[in-house]
């Protein structure tokens, strides 16, 4: 796959701006942003991540997904190296430990995130996943950071729909304004309760992993016959039919990680493909829609 010229670019960000999802404060996000797991733990790839990063930037994947624990603040790091220059034109979202969420280290876990991005606030801070912290006390912390500015607003990441429940039901848990899971063609959990929930309280999914991080389900993804022939069909690459699968509606946004210009390149164009009704149901022949409640993919 050729890199793209001017026009194909604008064409690309003509798409995402079309395809979009909105936070419950009004903002609206591109439905497919960038995430940096394993990123800026390896010296000698780091020049091409950063360039991948930056053209995802350029074609409107503004949303960059980071966190702490990745690579020990190295993916911070390499983030924060890519969008010097850029800040205005990116969407920042970064994650806290569960054993930084107390009002006794929140703060300063922001503050060393904030440095090793080298920005004075986050957009988008996400509690990683549920510790031994209390809720209500995450929360108290969230909403100070978000009072002294640090960040503009927060979210969770890892909650299954009892974990939203409890939340919605805590003081302040409905400023939330996004959940951050595993969601993919090939692990559709969400889809039997937890994705509802969010729908019907307008709070958008952020799916992480959303072409399957690797192994079997990620062979399935590229060799599985009907998403070949519908993939086919449109002139794009089997993952690229996953990955609008994925942004199908109104109400996911996908972070898929790309370290090669060629894979940003798909990943945005993925944006450009509007799946039919007929697709979608072949689709859940081979990929079907879980009947029961299955407990939360983590990876």
């Amino acid at each position: 796959m050729s890199l793209p010229d001017n026009e194909k670019i604008l064409r690309i960000k003509h798409s995402l701006e079309k395809r979009v999802v909105t936070l419950p404060d009004g903002t609206f996000l591109p439905s497919i942003g960038q995430g940096t797991w394993y990123m800026g733990e390896n010296p000698e790839s780091r020049n091409k991540e950063i360039k991948a990063l930056q053209l995802g930037i350029e074609l409107g994947m503004k949303l960059i997904d980071t966190a702490e624990m990745y690579g020990n603040g190295d993916s911070e790091r390499l983030v924060g190296e890519a969008i010097k220059g850029r800040r205005d034109k990116v969407f920042l979202v970064s994650k806290v430990y569960p054993h930084h969420s107390g009002l006794d280290l929140i703060e300063s876990a922001c503050e060393n995130s904030l440095k090793r991005l080298g920005t004075d606030h986050l957009d988008l801070y996400l509690l990683h996943w549920r510790g031994r912290v209390p809720l209500a006390e995450t929360i108290e912390g969230m909403e100070r950071l978000r009072k002294d500015g640090k960040i503009v607003r927060w979210g969770v990441s890892n909650f299954d729909t009892d974990d939203m429940l409890e939340l919605w039901d805590t003081a302040n848990g409905k400023n939330c304004v996004t959940n951050q899971v595993l969601y993919h063609l090939g692990s559709r959990g969400i889809d039997y309760d937890l994705l509802p929930w969010h729908h019907e309280h307008n709070m958008p999914i952020m799916a992480y992993s959303p072409l399957a991080q690797g192994g079997s389900l990620r062979r399935q993804l590229l060799s599985d016959p009907t998403i070949i022939e519908i993939a086919e069909r449109y002139n794009v690459q089997p993952l690229q039919i996953a990955l609008a699968w994925t942004i199908r509606s109104n109400n996911v946004i996908a972070i898929p990680k790309a370290v090669k210009e060629e894979h940003v390149l798909a990943n945005a164009q993925a944006a450009t493909i509007q799946l039919t009704i007929e697709d979608l149901n072949r689709l859940d022949e081979v990929f079907p829609k879980p009947t029961r409640k299955i407990p939360l993919d983590i990876i």
